[in-house]
């Protein structure tokens, strides 16, 4: 079930950015298009107004995932160079409580925004392109929030089980996995990574 909402979680991120992306190539190209007389007679009764909304919403929506996407993979930034420097049983402790208050305050977020996309709903809101109602473009806030806070959740549900942190290295490159396999990324002798407690030793 959770594999299936990561890659659920990674196809809605990945269909929207190039949902976007297509609508914003292909309003640039209607726009410049239209100028060109040869093209003007076919492009002059397209209307592409709704594309810039459109795109706003796709990117609104791709950003409340993403970030839920963040918090499971590591990709967040953290200000951890006081933490890095604590011993291994205090170190944990606040690991798990910035975890535990990351999913308390995105749950807060989420249920603060489910109650606007509630009270939104029993009106005629619609928005200025599109004219779809306004509840569903708000609707992005409850769904990324509580995700969001599901990912926190586990993050501390398997820190506490193994004492390992989610990792990205922001050096790595495709394609190029024999040279990430020979670089610890958890024994750099720096305060820009998390050191966690499963690799305690080779932050030494």
């Amino acid at each position: 079930m959770l594999k299936f909402l990561d890659h659920l979680e990674e196809w809605l991120i990945a269909f929207l950015m190039a949902a976007a992306t297509l609508i914003t190539f292909a309003a640039v190209a209607h726009r410049y298009g239209s100028g060109i007389d040869l093209l003007y007679p076919y492009l002059a009764h397209i209307n592409m107004a709704w594309a810039q909304e459109l795109t706003i919403y796709l990117f609104v929506w791709m950003a409340k995932f993403g970030a839920a996407y963040g918090v499971r993979t590591g990709i967040h930034v953290g200000v951890d160079v006081l933490i890095n420097k604590l011993g291994d049983k205090n170190r944990s402790r606040f690991i798990v409580l910035g975890l535990l208050a990351g999913a308390l305050f995105t749950a807060i977020v989420g249920t603060l925004g489910a109650t606007f996309v509630w009270e939104i709903a029993h009106t005629d809101q619609t928005s200025a392109d599109l004219e779809v109602p306004m509840w569903l473009v708000y609707l992005a806030v409850p769904c990324g929030s509580y995700l969001m806070s599901f990912r926190f959740l586990q993050v501390t549900w398997n820190f506490l089980r193994t004492g390992e942190l989610p990792k990205h290295d922001h050096s790595h490159v495709e394609g190029m996995d024999d040279v990430a396999e020979d670089s610890n990324w958890f024994a750099m002798d720096d305060n820009l990574h998390p050191h966690d407690i499963k690799h305690k030793d080779d932050n030494k």
